[in-house]
C-alpha cells in the first residue's frame, strides 16, 4: 500500500465508514500499483454525478449485496477513479470533494488547484 497522505501532504483522513469504502474498503482512500483505476477521489457523490458514471458504464447506485455493496445516495462519501472525477467535472457534473481524504496518488492525475476548486468544507 502507499504511503497514506493526502494531496495536502498530511496524514489522510478516513472518507466513509458508512458506507465503507477505498480500494481497501479500510474507509480510506488508500492505494497501490494493482490499483488500476485510481480510487483516490473522496467524493461527496451527486445524483448528477453518479448518473454521468452510470451512463459510462460504472453503476454506483445498484446495490451488489454479494459483494457487500449497499449501493450510493445523493451525499454519500465515496473513493472514486481520479480520471472519472476529472471527466465528470470537466462535464460540468464534478462533485465536492475532500481535500483531506483525497489520496495524494490523485496528484498524477488531477492537479491540485483542480481539486481545490471542487473542495468542500472541512467536517467537524
Amino acid at each position: 500500500m502507499d504511503r497514506s497522505v493526502n494531496v495536502l501532504g498530511t496524514p489522510l483522513r478516513p472518507c466513509s465508514h458508512e458506507p465503507r469504502t477505498g480500494w481497501f474498503r479500510d474507509g480510506c482512500c488508500n492505494t497501490d500499483d494493482a490499483d488500476r483505476g485510481s480510487h483516490t477521489v473522496c467524493a461527496q457523490v451527486t445524483a448528477e454525478f453518479l448518473e454521468f458514471l452510470r451512463r459510462r458504464g460504472n453503476d454506483l447506485v445498484t446495490p451488489v449485496p454479494e459483494a457487500g455493496f449497499p449501493g450510493l445516495q445523493p451525499g454519500d462519501h465515496w473513493c472514486v477513479c481520479a480520471a472519472s472525477w476529472r471527466d465528470a467535472a470537466a462535464a460540468g457534473v464534478g462533485c465536492p470533494i475532500d481535500l483531506e481524504s483525497t489520496h495524494a496518488r490523485a496528484l498524477r492525475v488531477v492537479p491540485l488547484e483542480e481539486l481545490m476548486a471542487w473542495a468542500s468544507a472541512p467536517e467537524a
